[in-house]
């Protein structure tokens, strides 16, 4: 006699997602908790009292068939915020009878009058049908499953069925791609949790299959930590992150079922915590480079779910998902990820936790769970730095501070907008420059709105005026360049941009040269011809409210209140109290402006941004290469952290810094007390002691004890082979990657090297000094 086959875990699965939505147990008379819960019960409360379920809308003001589909997620959000507060103890509400029939009635209005019925759809399909509502609605369904019944029960999930046939998963193109892909899997794997079905489960399962190998074009993770979505958009701090998030929900509810996720792409899955997502976050922030047309998200009404998405709130919902994928992760990965997570929320000098309404009660026990926790300790930032090759991305860290240079290419676009979303990002991927030195804060507190959008820091740009959505939507103006990489030893690195201007004639070679303490950065070869005056953005300073922050400029301290502004020839040094150092080794003549600029989340974000009023202060720093320039050029130091002591201790020390050339073929330094030789070749030739066959960038370390490291990359990904000479008397070679063939040492050492791979990467060669 046959033993009876095994019945699905459905209902343990029922219990997980519930455990996921609720999170770990709380004491709810705990004030912290307390406060939460309250205002949960709060918000769910008004959200019943005004439902007016009506022909064409479950709340007034929210019409299904307007606002971009959105006003049906928005809807559904609120159905579940709702369920979270029946469900949770201590919201005031809780099991509350009348809230239960008031979610039941909206499910039933919003399947009866749109989700289930056969309507015209508004443009966006994550909103409408895929993912947005369907999600929502799910999670409030599981939260009352017991009171839903079969017969609802069926419908729903039949309207999900229709709303994302399985054909949707059928190839992985177009918007299946990444975290869209995970983002389906996941409906899917609710809907089979919620309506018992082990045909969706395995179609959610095996739909994860194309999303985890890495890629070497297009959308997915690259070998290199890189995450591309939309083709051409570098997207590790916003898809990236829903894709992280879906995937730990994914891997809870799967685990220990028949449809568990297995195979190494779960490992790789698992390998992104620290190998792509990780650079991206400093003291709490996801740095703006990789948020893509999020940064444009502010403000929008009472509807927490999408407010405010600053620089924070999207890194703790990362680190909420890095909690949740751990407990699915081997013990030395979960207790490590543990340590990073700390170390952020303790670290962040902006937006505590606490403070941050758009985390829900169960990420606030789970991080609550871990500050409490004597056994974890904080782990500190790594310093040094990571180059992001296929996605035109570098992150840097030195003690205390960090730096991120976000370019473009012919393969990254200049930046992302759509759904009237991020309007003016124009020069975002124009060589922006954003670093943070004890101010975790810098980029967020609505930075975005305010900012002149045409002096982004690090920027050399054309003021040639830009329309809003210049360029295209959704990546799709991309620079006729090919350079956007470098070569790094792991501490320091030689990275380079040939830069092209957005719909302008402007040109530029810019290399940033990144070592323990600053940031050397170089222009040549600038020029344009739209009429219009050139500048390279020194900086561009968010002051604090209240902030002075004096600009020290060659010893002599500036005036502090707005409006200032002043030109300042042949300037050896300045300093911004608080915040760091600018050094210029050959004099520059430098334009300061402290001013107050207004702005409005609308101005960028006609989607979902607030139309409220904002000031904010700056202090900017720039070079005019005046109009229609040939053959600029430009040369300082950046000193993250830096007083104006230190500032002009370095200023003063001439032998710190040695500029080997700054032009248009080729730009280098050496920084003798390193140790260090870095040159960016844009053509080939050569550049100090270093020469190439082929565009190429090169790093040499010598160590003082007779020991030195060359590395090498090609950043246009083009050149297959590279042939690199080092004029420095080379003894033996103790080592080398397999890529390199060392033909020749002695007075000095010529090596080729395969770049076949053409990922940008960076080989190493190790050798004895003669």
């Amino acid at each position: 006699m046959t033993s009876p086959r095994p019945v699905p875990p459905f209902a343990a699965q029922r219990a997980r997602w519930r455990d996921l939505l609720l999170g770990p147990g709380l004491d709810a008379t705990e004030p912290r908790f307390a406060r939460r819960l309250a205002e949960l019960g709060s918000a769910a409360a008004g959200h019943l009292a005004t439902m007016d379920p009506a022909e064409g809308h479950l709340w007034p003001g929210l019409p299904y068939h307007e606002g971009h589909g959105i006003h049906l997620g928005v809807g559904y959000l609120r159905l579940r915020t709702m369920a979270l507060a029946h469900a949770h103890p201590g919201t005031g509400v809780t099991g509350d009878e009348e809230l239960a029939a008031g979610i039941l009635r909206g499910l039933d209005h919003a399947h009866d009058h749109v989700y289930g019925s056969v309507h015209e759809k508004p443009a966006s399909w994550w909103w409408w049908a895929q993912v947005g509502a369907p999600q929502a609605m799910l999670d409030t369904s599981v939260l009352l499953y017991d009171r839903l019944g079969d017969e609802r029960i069926a419908r729903l999930c039949a309207a999900v069925d229709r709303a994302l046939p399985p054909a949707r998963l059928d190839h992985y193109e177009d918007q299946s791609t990444g975290a869209n892909r995970v983002d389906f899997c996941r409906t899917l794997a609710q809907r089979g949790v919620l309506g018992d079905s082990p045909a969706a489960l395995t179609l959610a399962r095996d739909g994860l299959d194309p999303v985890f190998p890495y890629v070497t074009e297009g959308d997915g993770f690259y070998a290199d930590g890189s995450f591309v979505q939309h083709r051409t958009v570098a997207y590790t701090g916003a898809y990236g992150a829903v894709l992280l998030e879906g995937l730990a929900t994914l891997f809870t509810l799967l685990d220990g079922t028949p449809w568990e996720v297995t195979g190494p792409g779960r490992q790789l899955a698992l390998d992104s915590v620290e190998h792509a997502f990780a650079p991206f976050v400093h003291d709490g922030v996801v740095d703006a480079s990789v948020c893509g047309r999020g940064i444009s998200r502010g403000l929008t009404g009472r509807d927490v779910h999408l407010m405010p998405v600053r620089d924070h709130a999207p890194a703790q919902s990362l680190m909420a998902a890095v909690l949740v994928l751990g407990e699915c992760a081997s013990p030395a990965e979960r207790a490590r990820w543990r340590g990073i997570v700390k170390g952020w929320l303790r670290r962040d000098t902006f937006l505590p936790v606490a403070d941050n309404p758009r985390l829900g009660v169960a990420d606030h026990t789970r991080f609550a769970s871990l500050l409490d926790d004597p056994a974890v300790d904080p782990l500190p930032e790594p310093a040094g730095h990571r180059l992001f090759p296929m996605m035109a991305r570098a992150a840097h860290r030195g003690p205390g501070w960090a730096a991120f240079l976000s370019m473009s290419s012919s393969t990254i676009t200049f930046y992302e907008c759509g759904n009237q979303e991020n309007t003016r990002g124009w020069h975002t991927g124009s060589s922006m420059l954003t670093w943070y030195a004890g101010d975790s804060g810098q980029y967020a507190d609505a930075y975005w709105p305010t900012v002149d959008p045409y002096r982004l820091p690090g920027t050399t740009v054309s003021t040639r005026a830009l329309s809003d959505n210049e360029g295209g939507e959704w990546g799709a103006r991309l620079p006729d360049a090919v350079w956007a990489g470098g070569a790094t030893d792991g501490r320091f690195a030689a990275v380079g941009q040939d830069t092209r201007g957005l719909s302008s004639s402007l040109r530029a070679k810019k290399s940033w040269f990144f070592t323990d303490d600053a940031v050397i950065c170089l222009g040549a070869g600038i020029e344009a011809g739209d009429g219009v005056p050139v500048e390279t953005v020194v900086d561009n300073r968010r002051l604090r409210s209240g902030e002075v922050s004096t600009l020290t400029v060659d010893g002599a301290p500036q005036p502090v209140t707005p409006p200032w502004h002043e030109t300042f020839p042949a300037v050896r040094w300045a300093a911004l109290d608080g915040h760091g150092g600018y050094v210029f080794p050959r004099g520059a003549t430098l334009r300061a402006l402290r001013e107050e600029r207004t702005g409005r989340w609308s101005d960028i974000n006609r989607l979902v941004g607030s139309g409220e009023e904002i000031r904010r202060r700056y202090l900017t720093l720039w070079l005019d290469h005046g109009t229609d320039p040939r053959a600029a050029s430009y040369a300082y130091v950046l000193l993250p952290g830096a007083d104006a002591r230190a500032t002009e201790a370095r200023a003063r020390d001439r032998d710190w810094l040695r500029i080997l050339v700054n032009g248009p073929g080729a730009q280098g330094v050496s920084v003798p007390s390193l140790g260090l030789t870095a040159v960016n070749l844009w053509t080939e030739g050569t550049a100090g002691p270093v020469g190439s066959d082929a565009p190429a960038s090169v790093l040499v370390r010598e160590d003082g004890t007779g020991t030195a490291t060359v590395h090498v990359s090609d950043p246009t990904r083009t050149a297959g082979r590279l042939v690199v000479t080092w004029r420095r008397a080379v003894l033996r070679v103790r080592s080398h990657d397999a890529t390199v063939t060392v033909l020749a040492t002695g007075e000095g050492m010529t090596f080729a090297v395969d770049t076949g791979a053409k990922d940008g990467a960076t080989h190493r060669v190790e050798v004895t000094l003669g």
